[in-house]
């Protein structure tokens, strides 16, 4: 199927549209860094259309049935699943990822939309026994209203219908704000929601200049909830002005994934996964395996390993089937690699292997193996989002643990060991809202997915996801 460019408008109100002032921006290829079309621009005139046609759409959308919600959602994900290979198309040449990895998350919002059209069906209330007779004591879930959702560049099919499938399941309407990177992927992903004959106002969809945007949704009255996937910088402010006007938040923010290789290891398995998990998407993944802490014993046999694949690994423009690795989404994140390595090797690092921008077209980098990296490196502290891989040895079991505890990030965690009692120890030690343990089984669909400490709150994903959109409601009667 064709995968042609076309420029991105605003969807407000059922309407895809120009943004009132005619503004736009240029959505770059970042394997060639050529415009390849423009995305509408939103300013506060937009907004308030997109935040009058949710209210309104609010007020009918709560009252449609569970098992309606359903039947249109399925038609969704139908809708996406007939348009995967074209939206993967437009996503890998605004992103950048290799073609297999977007036609694998096209695929995965699909289900994501599948599963919470599911879910909602069984949003279930409860009676409460009551203490006198003739009282009778009902829970019920209700959809908690209007949702501000702002999702992020990397995944951008993924991050946003995270969101959008709990709240439209759960009968809330949502003004999207979404990247400007990578908008033509989110686009389809609300065509998809369009076409199933989703009633105008429930999606809005609004790009622009972030703070401009959030600045506004956020304290704006009509607004119930807000969400947000994104670095744990922007989350901790777009939490604090949600306080001021006591708004529910989820927020998914960053991580840096500690990947533990225990001695007793099956290191095939470990090297296989965790490098394939490294250098998905070029490392911009928030629960990417990021601080590598293996077992003095077999250190060298895994960093040997690990270099060997990241020297093999096909780096190109991801559009090419043979490329295993696309090039970074945005020149900010060259130079955000540079600067790590740059730092880590001036504090004692040594490169294995990479460490430098492949070529000058394209934002590519090479995949990189660091080794002799100390705590104080800004790359062992600071979330890297890129191809690095710092691997450190380890002694044993407490000391491990300590470091992979030490930052203030909590998202995800790996450990690998063949003994049940150090799996069991692991899984209990470490701080995180996920764990996976001898496999990469992060981020399914029907599992929560969410950070504790400074990695956010609230989870998407699995019924717990849902839950985020209803508040219960208790009434209480007596005859």
């Amino acid at each position: 199927m064709s995968s042609k460019y076309s420029d991105v408008k605003l969807h407000i109100n059922g309407k895809w549209r120009d943004a009132i002032a005619t503004e736009t921006l240029d959505v770059i290829n970042p394997a060639t860094e050529g415009v390849i079309g423009t995305v509408a621009l939103a300013r506060t005139p937009d907004l308030d259309e997109a935040l009058e046609a949710a209210n309104s759409a609010f007020r009918s959308w709560k009252s449609v049935s569970a098992f309606d919600r359903y039947n249109l959602m399925r038609k969704a994900a139908a809708l996406l699943r007939e348009r995967a290979d074209q939206i993967a198309g437009i996503m890998t040449l605004e992103q950048g990822k290799p073609i297999a990895e977007s036609k694998i998350e096209v695929a995965v919002g699909a289900d994501r939309i599948d599963w919470m059209a599911e879910e909602a069906r069984r949003a279930y209330g409860r009676i409460i026994p009551p203490r006198t007779e003739g009282v009778y004591q009902l829970v019920v879930k209700e959809p908690v209203g209007p949702v501000a959702a702002f999702t992020p560049w990397n995944f951008p099919i993924n991050q946003a219908v995270q969101k959008i499938s709990a709240a439209v399941a759960a009968g809330c309407s949502v003004v999207l704000k979404g990247p400007e990177e990578a908008p033509a992927s989110t686009a389809a992903l609300i065509n998809a929601f369009v076409d199933a004959g989703i009633p105008d106002g429930v999606l809005n969809l609004v790009f622009g200049i972030p703070a401009e945007i959030s600045d506004y949704l956020i304290p704006h009255p009509i607004i119930r909830k807000i969400t947000f996937t994104g670095s744990t910088a922007v989350g901790k402010q777009l939490a604090a002005k949600a306080g001021e006007h006591m708004k529910l938040v989820t927020m998914e923010l960053g991580g840096h994934a500690p990947a533990i290789v225990f001695e007793d290891a099956d290191i095939d398995v470990a090297l296989n996964v965790l490098s394939a998990n490294k250098f998905r998407n070029a490392g911009q993944v928030c629960i990417a395996p990021t601080r590598f802490l293996v077992h003095e014993n077999l250190y060298e046999q895994f960093v040997d390993g690990f270099t060997k694949i990241a020297e093999e690994l096909p780096v190109g423009d991801g559009s090419d089937p043979e490329t295993k690795m696309g090039p970074l989404a945005h020149d900010r994140r060259l130079e955000a690699m540079e600067g790590f390595v740059s730092d880590a090797v001036a504090k004692g690092a040594n490169i294995r292997t990479g460490g430098q921008r492949v070529g000058n077209k394209g934002y590519f980098f090479q995949p990189t193996v660091l080794t002799d990296v100390s705590t104080d490196t800004r790359i062992m502290n600071e979330e890297p989002f890129g191809p690095l891989a710092p691997i450190t040895p380890f002694q044993d079991f407490d000391e491990v643990m300590e470091e992979a505890n030490r930052l203030s990030y909590g998202l995800a965690a790996y450990a690998y060991t063949r003994s049940t009692k150090t799996a069991e120890a692991a899984g209990a030690a470490l701080e995180s809202g996920i764990v996976s343990i001898n496999h990469h089984g992060a981020a399914l669909v029907e599992t929560p997915f969410g950070g504790i400490k400074d990695s956010g709150y609230g989870r998407e994903g699995g019924l717990e996801g849902l839950e985020c959109y209803l508040h219960p409601k208790f009434t209480t009667q007596a005859n």
